[in-house]
């Protein structure tokens, strides 16, 4: 709870921020793609320009992706729960395979519309220079939302918003290939406001289709950067009691990453330092990195012995097998087990008043033919407590 807590203090003032943010940015993106999707459409109607027509289309695919994302922001933000433990980060990621997916549907398909009226050469027709100024007008807006949306997504460090804010410069470069388009056409080349249509198409699809691998990618557990992994190694090594590290595994989630770790630690340290290692080195990556959460796994040495331990008896069993050797010295005494290499090394304390009459070196000596007579324990330890 009080991990849940800590997690919570940090990551709440951001994600307002984010939430607010995107909201913001998103709906200001609705206002300027409903006024292009009008302009564009109808301007392209009557200039007879089918690159106006359709990067009108894609202003049109815009105003209903930024419905998608409001969706998206307004979901993804919300808590954890019993059924979304890790919060609802991936609804963001979702979206933009959906968005991605749609945008390379419709590049595609004004890809083919374009081929299809090309091989209708005698069906051309000039464009009116109203297109022209339609079109530079698009590309300024176009252009002036991608400034504005990435200013907003870095300050808030939001994926989401970066996706936007490329897709909003695909749709410049977009307007800037209609512009191209058809001002060959406005100078007698009038097949070249079709060519422009095909690229725009193109680029559409192809803008979709790194969104989608990119969202998808991050669906499968892809894990963070090999420059950003190095730099948690070194911040977990760098703890004090950290021996050393393996298996470390990231993830992302969203704007975030959860990572998992395996420490070395002081196999014979208390339990209670070993949990307080481990929740420095958590809370370390916590602050030094843009994670959402760090799973410390303990321990206290390489996990390649742990399946000779499996194999181990648990302690009811090694307390049995000593008992048997060693008589009633381990009744109401304190006996601790480590688990090292496939083998037990055993702590044995005694009082100073209930030594057996042969005294401890006699007792320690029993205790070393223990081991060479029982390959499971690699090591008896006895220790006298003079405390009263």
């Amino acid at each position: 709870m009080k991990n849940h807590m800590q997690q919570e203090d940090k990551f709440e003032p951001l994600q307002a921020e984010r939430y607010a943010a995107a909201q913001k940015c998103t709906w200001v993106s609705i206002g300027i793609n409903l006024l292009l999707t009008l302009f564009q459409v109808v301007g392209g109607l009557f200039a007879h320009s089918q690159a106006l027509m359709a990067d009108g289309l894609h202003s049109l695919s815009d105003l209903l992706s930024d419905v998608l994302v409001l969706y998206a922001n307004r979901h993804g933000n919300r808590d954890a729960d019993d059924n979304h433990p890790y919060g609802h980060a991936r609804i963001e990621t979702a979206a933009t395979l959906i968005l991605g997916v749609f945008l390379a549907g419709l590049g595609i398909a004004l890809l083919i519309t374009a081929a299809m009226h090309l091989q209708q050469p005698g069906a051309l027709r000039a464009i009116s220079p109203l297109g022209l100024v339609i079109a530079v007008l698009a590309l300024a807006a176009k252009e002036g939302m991608f400034r504005y949306m990435m200013a907003v997504a870095l300050k808030v460090r939001s994926q989401m918003l970066v996706a936007n804010a490329w897709h909003a410069r695909s749709d410049a470069a977009s307007s800037l290939v209609v512009v191209a388009g058809i001002v060959g056409n406005l100078l007698g080349y009038t097949f070249l406001d079709l060519v422009a249509a095909a690229v725009v198409g193109i680029m559409i699809a192809y803008m979709g289709g790194k969104l989608a691998l990119e969202a998808l990618s991050e669906l499968i557990d892809t894990g963070l950067d090999a420059e950003e992994v190095e730099a948690i190694r070194q911040t977990l090594l760098n703890t004090h009691g950290v021996l050393g590290l393996h298996e470390l595994r990231t993830r992302k989630m969203a704007d975030n990453a959860l990572v998992d770790a395996h420490i070395l630690v002081d196999p014979k340290i208390s339990v209670s330092e070993g949990h307080h290692i481990a929740e420095s080195a958590r809370h370390a990556v916590l602050n030094q990195h843009h994670v959402l959460d760090v799973m410390v796994h303990i321990d206290p040495e390489d996990d390649m012995q742990a399946g000779r331990h499996a194999k181990l008896p648990s302690r009811p069993r090694l307390l049995a097998l000593l008992a048997e050797r060693l008589g009633d010295l381990l009744l109401n005494n304190r006996v601790v087990f480590h688990y090292l290499e496939g083998r037990v090394d055993v702590e044995l304390y005694l009082p100073a008043d209930k030594l057996p009459p042969e005294g401890v070196d006699a007792l320690q000596a029993r205790c070393n033919e223990l081991v060479v007579g029982d390959p499971l324990f690699r090591a008896i330890h006895v220790h006298v407590n003079h405390a009263q």
